[in-house]
């Protein structure tokens, strides 16, 4: 992981040394550390920092990304793999960035946020339950025929 100060190996005699490792807020990650973490490329957390989800330091053409931006990455690739779109995660994660003790109209916002994810996700379920029921009735049909047809039709 890379560090904004020296790391205890590298400097002995360093703050770092003698109180610990830095508080999680003070560490930074490279692209490649976080893509490694969560499992996604460079690419996908290039894409989200254009889409205005992450904003990295930059030192030069490197980006230096905080813990802020590994928890909205976080926040993120955890939205995405429940289906919100990048605009409810935008949302969330700006929600995220406001709130750090926690405020009232956000938070219900957000349980406004989830509701509706619950609901949409439940009528999928409702979807796939009629769609399988359409399944097994068009296989139950097609079964019938084929027994109906007898042993003629052994192609």
């Amino acid at each position: 992981m890379t560090q904004t100060t020296s790391s205890p190996a590298s400097a002995p005699n360093s703050e770092a040394h003698r109180d610990g490792p830095l508080p999680r807020q003070r560490r930074t990650y490279s692209i490649g550390e976080l893509a490694k973490m969560f499992e996604v490329t460079n690419r996908t957390i290039r894409f989200y920092e254009q889409e205005g989800l992450l904003a990295p330091e930059r030192r030069g053409q490197t980006r230096i990304y905080s813990e802020k931006d590994r928890v909205r990455l976080k926040l993120t690739l955890r939205g995405k793999r429940l289906g919100f779109s990048l605009a409810e995660i935008r949302e969330v994660v700006m929600m995220y960035d406001a709130m750090p003790d926690g405020n009232r109209r956000q938070l219900k916002r957000l349980l406004e946020i989830l509701a509706n994810k619950r609901a949409d996700l439940e009528q999928q379920l409702e979807d796939i339950r009629l769609m399988q029921l359409d399944i097994d009735d068009v296989e139950r049909r097609a079964r019938d025929v084929l027994a109906s047809l007898g042993d003629e039709a052994n192609d």
